[in-house]
């Protein structure tokens, strides 16, 4: 990262400790008006202090482990039976229908029922069992 996208013209070729320790107006876009305000709300006036502040070191933390975190069992449940849903009604395999009366692809005869057998789950579990089968044999 460029440090001076982030910083005004003022601070520009500043190591890091003095721009630490600079007033928060060096940041751009903060202004006198917003560092004045950033130190009657939080009693703050160099970029440090800002930094050190603990509502902003639990901000950045909830922000980023929100992107880590990972969906509840009931979303989940409810996001993979959405999924099914929708593969169900409208299978990646069909093709695509250019008549915009139709608005479902029936399955036909010759395919497994997906109600029964979702993914040929069954079938899949057949030919595993006659493989081993067939590896006992031998």
């Amino acid at each position: 990262m460029n440090i001076d996208t982030v910083v005004g013209k003022d601070y520009l070729g500043k190591c890091f400790r003095e721009l630490a320790d600079a007033p928060i107006s060096a940041l751009n876009g903060v202004g006198d008006e917003g560092a004045q305000a950033l130190q009657q709300a939080f009693g703050v006036t160099t970029v440090r202090e800002l930094a050190n502040l603990n509502f902003i070191k639990w901000a950045s933390a909830i922000a980023t482990l929100a992107a880590e975190e990972q969906m509840l069992p009931q979303e989940k449940a409810k996001e993979e039976l959405l999924d099914d849903a929708v593969e169900m009604t409208f299978p990646a395999s069909d093709p695509i229908s250019v008549d915009a009366g139709i608005t479902r692809i029936e399955v036909s005869p010759d395919k497994v029922d997906a109600h029964s057998d979702h993914q040929h789950a069954n079938k899949v579990e057949e030919c595993t069992a006659t493989g081993r089968e067939k590896e006992i044999a031998q």
